[in-house]
């Protein structure tokens, strides 16, 4: 039964609004007026997939990564204690206290009592939900343990936010240092050099090198320095045209992994991401050509991507995933090692998970140590750079003491 949000007057006028289910708009009027309320608007509860393009540009997700990973937990909880699924959807409608929150879950709600699966109803609205989501959803229902496999969900949601807020976290304080640095220097150069030089003007004699070198600095910046800026945009924005071909994203992601630090961690997460997501839905019960063409799409860098496809492709051939995985030497070889033992011993999902874990960890540490070694680099590199400045407009107030004696 379709949901619909309204508006309307109680008995001593004031403005009511709500949710009620109806087969129709004049169904939910006619119980409004049962209701003893008159109806001002009536509008139905659609998903993101009845949505227009234009709207779904414009309007931000109804939950943010966070929220889905609680949301979820709340349900996976009130599932687990053997409430079904409408009352609980019911239950987290009416705790919600954000709108579209309320009407999303609604809207599920009434597509469950018309008789959808949980999944099907999740596919109405794809962007909150994703392919992964519905996949494990639709795989808890099929094998009766909704339940469970939500709180599994639940737990890699977590985990994957737990590790993606770790590197932001790592990375955090080095693009701090960095920022504060450059803005430093950019004043320095753009105004204190030239205030100082300006003292010198009229003297006749030579400046040390130091600080005709940074007087020239200082003018290219002043006279070019917007030039540069606006070059710098326009580069970082045709980049960003190219990188929508999947040719040329494909070649540049693959370049990226060769990278000798970055690389090495972008090779890991993404690594990280493919083998949990994996384990979680090989555990769920969902086929494994499924499961793997699921997970393949979570991975961000285009040239993985490609690997875990031909890997799929030659699974769908008859091929053991470990073998497949271990001709990818873009993918860490612990990866192939632990497919490897799942599969000898028929412990698929828990070896994946367990590979995921480890390059997690690895990941994580990896991180650290660079922010560890980053931070005091950057403050010794901005403290020699201030130096520089400071010694090129010191160097002729010295000198011309000197003259003076």
């Amino acid at each position: 039964m379709p949901a619909y949000k309204f508006e309307a007057l109680d008995a001593s006028g004031r403005t009511t609004s709500g949710l009620i289910e109806a087969d129709n708009a004049k169904a939910a009027r006619a119980q409004l007026r049962q209701q003893k309320l008159v109806p001002l608007e009536v509008q139905a509860v659609v998903a993101d997939a009845a949505e227009s393009a234009a709207g779904l540009a414009l309007r931000r997700k109804v939950f943010s990564a966070t929220g889905l990973a609680i949301w979820t937990r709340q349900l996976a909880g009130l599932v687990t204690s053997g409430l079904p699924l409408e009352r609980a959807l019911t239950a987290l409608a009416d705790e919600a206290k954000d709108l579209r929150q309320r009407e999303l879950v609604a809207h599920l709600r009434s597509e469950v009592n018309a008789g959808s699966s949980f999944a099907k109803a999740l596919a109405t609205a794809p962007r909150e939900f994703d392919e992964i989501y519905r996949a494990v959803v639709a795989a808890g229902e099929q094998s009766g343990n909704l339940g469970l496999v939500l709180e599994k969900l639940a737990d890699d949601l977590e985990e994957r936010q737990a590790l993606r807020g770790r590197l932001v976290s790592a990375a955090l304080y080095p693009a701090i240092v960095s920022l504060v640095a450059v803005v430093i220097v950019v004043f320095l150069v753009t105004y204190v050099v030239p205030q100082v030089a300006s003292v010198f003007s009229g003297s006749k004699q030579a400046l040390p090198f130091l600080t005709v070198a940074m007087l020239a600095i200082s003018g290219f910046v002043r006279q070019w320095g917007w030039l540069a800026a606006l070059l710098i945009a326009a580069g970082f924005g045709l980049l960003a045209l190219m990188l929508r071909n999947e040719a040329f994203r494909e070649r540049f992601d693959a370049a990226w992994l060769r990278l000798p630090l970055i690389g090495r961690l972008a090779r890991g997460y993404n690594a990280a991401r493919f083998a949990g997501t994996l384990a979680m839905l090989a555990g769920a019960g969902v086929p494994i050509l499924k499961a793997l063409q699921a997970a393949a799409e979570t991975l961000n860098n285009r040239a993985l991507r490609a690997d875990a496809l031909d890997a799929l492709v030659q699974v769908r051939e008859g091929a053991p995933l470990a073998a497949a995985l271990a001709g990818k030497k873009r993918f860490p070889g612990l990866l192939a090692m632990f497919s490897r033992l799942g599969e000898q011993t028929g412990t698929l999902p828990q070896m994946l998970q367990r590979a995921a874990n480890q390059l997690g960890q690895e990941v994580q540490r990896r991180a650290l140590q660079m922010a560890t070694i980053l931070e005091p680099l950057l403050i010794v590199v901005m403290g020699v750079v201030v130096m520089l400045i400071v010694l090129a407009v010191l160097l002729p107030i010295i000198q011309l003491n000197s003259w003076v004696r």
